[in-house]
């Protein structure tokens, strides 16, 4: 019995060692740069969810379907905007938008825009989910790779508890899409399928025009796939529409 409270303080003890060292490393590790599309990407290793590696593939599967140049794109839980940056540098958008919650991350992004004199061309903000965004906002494309878990097994950045970001998210889009404007998510068969999203989806008053890469169960390894994603009633884009999907959604 008088071992339990010892232990208890042990274990506190340790985590609050963790999560200093946590703080401390987040502080103090030295910032990267990489460059993507002739764009210098200011960085730290703790802030990439993905984007340096498969958030990568975002490109050419964007310029496989024909996507053409988009006037203004937005990246959704955007960290240090591997993918956003690397849309802009590759010429897949004219200007770019960018929101995450992390301060650190929202402040690589203000690096980066600074080191590459985008300041007229890029806009970041720091915002919980869309909470931040001005009203006024509108976007043609917006792309993202989110969280993939809904529990807590994995890192913070690959968790979205009971999958409140993205209903969230889903829920409050559609007002910043420009007609015709197309969602564009990285999610991963390791922690959803396509029908994980769906209801949330149609609730919130939007359609899937595409689904590629998506086993219809979850995977024991990881997996990506994509999902389009536009608002119901919008003409969906020629380089967006599947074979099975209409072109006007209703």
């Amino acid at each position: 019995m008088g071992s339990r409270p010892l232990a208890k303080k042990t274990g506190s003890l340790s985590r609050t060692r963790r999560q200093l060292k946590g703080w401390l490393h987040s502080r103090f590790e030295r910032w990267h740069v990489a460059p993507y599309g002739g764009i210098r990407v200011h960085y730290k290793d703790w802030l990439d969810g993905g984007g340096r590696s498969f958030g990568q593939e975002m490109i050419p599967f964007l310029r496989d379907r024909g996507m053409p140049r988009q006037a203004r794109a937005f990246e959704w839980c955007a960290g240090p905007a591997f993918i956003g940056f690397s849309m802009l540098g590759h010429g897949l958008c004219e200007a770019l938008c960018l929101a995450d919650i992390n301060p650190m991350a929202v402040r690589a992004c203000r690096r980066t825009i600074a080191d590459n004199g985008l300041g007229g061309r890029v806009t970041v903000y720091h915002s919980d989910n869309l909470s931040a965004i001005p009203l006024e906002e509108r976007w043609d494309l917006v792309v993202g790779n989110p969280p993939f878990f809904d529990h807590g097994a994995f890192h913070l950045r690959a968790h979205d508890r009971g999958w409140q970001l993205h209903r969230e998210f889903f829920a409050t889009i559609g007002r910043f899409l420009r007609p015709g404007g197309i969602i564009v998510l990285q999610e991963n068969n390791l922690g959803s399928t396509v029908e994980t999203f769906r209801e949330m989806i149609e609730n919130a008053g939007l359609a899937i025009v595409f689904v590629e890469g998506c086993a219809p169960q979850r995977t024991p390894d990881s997996r990506i796939y994509y999902i389009g994603v536009v608002r119901r009633g919008d003409v969906v884009p020629s380089w967006a529409s599947s074979a099975e999907c209409p072109a006007v959604l209703g």
